[in-house]
């Protein structure tokens, strides 16, 4: 694992464009933000001056190809979850300075896990049927691109590598040093996988992480990983890195390793349960699983600043707040933050949907010098409200907070009951 100052060090060369040249940019679209309560894709979630993902992140590919004078383009594996309503969405971006294609990733059946047989009745997928089927995690990324058409298409235009994040990641923007590692190798030899991982804090006890064995790099996840290692698992101490699922994989290698079917990666059995109570298995696999089957494969230990989800409205709260600004699609956290780390934010139930939090907040607080915020139970926020320090806010079950406008809260705790009215 390389530290990532090391591949900096080393500088650009003047040709950067010719190396851009050869990159394609892939973000993993298949998920629905119903994580979030809302309907459709996530990608289309509005997270910062009604920018969305996808907006977030055409811009930021718009900027490369302006400033550079180059041709990146994206490319979206949707699955069929995401399909129809991502592509009305792409109309919106014709005129824009990125080439933009998608394909599908795969349907699978679920599987019914009294009986081990799948659920779906026939290969429809409509009405009731909708429930039978699910995209297989984005593992199934290999075979897909190789089955569209698009790996071979891209590859004839001369392009080389894919950079392929979640596009729920905002941190997982284009980087030039890390581009340049990989086609300008300092010894000669190229690397065909290429994953960042980041120092773990207490706030990531579930990120995959990487292993060696047998002479090569794994990645493990919590999934696989026993219920009495768990702990262990999870600990700062003994593993003390976790995968940002931001990879840098060689196009040929793709193509190579996928027509002898020599991608092997381990499988993940995800229960779920159905809204009428049906318990049904999964199986999923997850794209860097595949590290050990590429050759000469590589850990790069990047700053956290590049590994940004947004997976809740507590995180959502960050993007939206003055900890970060936004330029030409990517946020960077505030200078006027005297220290580089994020605070811990913690929104109750009440704020789990994206149209409820919204609700709450008149205006997103300042907080730029907040370590650690924890709300729970009815509470609003008026506007202009300052957060410091360590603020915790309990309403009560039947009880009301609401935050008046202009409030400055620094190192306090709030509970019980607060309303203001309108008069």
């Amino acid at each position: 694992i390389q530290p990532y100052e090391k591949i900096k060090a080393r500088g650009l060369p003047d040709n950067i464009a010719s190396v851009l040249n050869k990159l394609v940019v892939v973000k993993l679209n298949g998920g629905l933000g119903t994580s979030m309560g809302c309907k459709g894709p996530k990608s289309l979630i509005g997270v910062r001056n009604e920018n969305t993902f996808l907006d977030l992140t055409v811009q930021q590919i718009e900027h490369l190809n302006k400033s550079y004078n180059t041709d990146v383009p994206l490319v979206l594996m949707n699955s069929f979850n995401t399909d129809e309503d991502t592509k009305k969405i792409l109309q919106k971006y014709s005129l824009s300075r990125v080439k933009i294609y998608t394909f599908n990733q795969s349907r699978y059946p679920r599987i019914n896990k009294e009986t081990l047989l799948p659920i779906a009745k026939d290969v429809s997928y409509s009405g009731e049927n909708t429930e039978c089927w699910y995209p297989p995690g984005h593992g199934d990324i290999y075979a897909s691109f190789y089955n569209s058409g698009l790996l071979d298409n891209l590859i004839a235009e001369g392009k080389e590598y894919i950079f392929v994040s979640n596009i729920d990641n905002l941190g997982a923007t284009v980087d030039l040093y890390i581009l340049n590692h990989l086609m300008n190798p300092p010894n000669g030899k190229r690397c065909e996988f290429v994953m960042e991982v980041t120092n773990k804090t207490r706030a990531d006890v579930k990120g995959g992480t990487l292993t060696q064995y047998e002479n090569k790099l794994r990645l493990v996840e919590i999934a696989q990983v026993p219920k009495a290692h768990v702990d262990e698992f999870k600990s700062v101490s003994k593993f003390k890195i976790f995968n940002t699922n931001n990879l840098w994989i060689a196009l040929s290698a793709i193509k190579r390793l996928q027509e002898k079917n020599a991608i092997d990666m381990e499988i993940i059995v995800n229960p779920k349960t159905l809204d009428g109570g049906l318990n049904v298995i999964q199986l999923e696999t997850a794209v860097g699983a595949a590290i050990k089957s590429f050759e000469n494969s590589l850990g790069i230990n990047v700053p956290r600043s590049r590994f940004l989800p947004v997976k809740t409205t507590s995180d959502l709260l960050l993007v939206m707040s003055n900890l970060y600004s936004l330029n030409a699609g990517s946020l960077t956290m505030s200078e006027k933050r005297e220290f580089p780390t994020v605070p811990l934010v913690k929104l109750g139930s009440s704020f789990t949907k994206v149209q409820d939090y919204l609700r709450r907040f008149e205006s997103i607080p300042d907080m730029l010098e907040l370590d650690h915020l924890t709300v729970s139970g009815d509470v609003t926020f008026g506007k202009n409200v300052s957060l410091k320090g360590t603020v915790i806010i309990i309403a009560n079950h039947g009880d009301r907070i609401d935050i008046p406008a202009g409030a400055l809260l620094e190192n306090k705790i709030v509970s019980g009951n607060l309303r203001i009215l309108d008069h």
